[in-house]
């Protein structure tokens, strides 16, 4: 590799547009996970655009509930 590199001549490079997505980290239950990427299997779909299609529909029909663990 060279010590040193002209840059004079470089220029910025393409802003890349928002996709309306945004990377994030959760946890799941192993048993919901597993049942997501078993029927991703057969649909040619990933798993996640499974889950994401299963939060939009829960939304669109109102029918969050909070369960209480007992």
């Amino acid at each position: 590799m060279r010590k040193e590199f002209d840059l004079s001549g470089a220029g910025r490079g393409a802003v890349i547009k928002e996709s309306g997505k945004c990377r994030i980290t959760i946890l799941l239950d192993t048993e919901i996970l597993a049942a997501f990427r078993k029927r991703a299997a057969g649909t040619g779909r990933g798993y996640q655009a499974l889950i994401n299609q299963a939060l939009r529909d829960s939304l669109a029909t109102d029918e969050l509930t909070v369960k209480e663990d007992k």
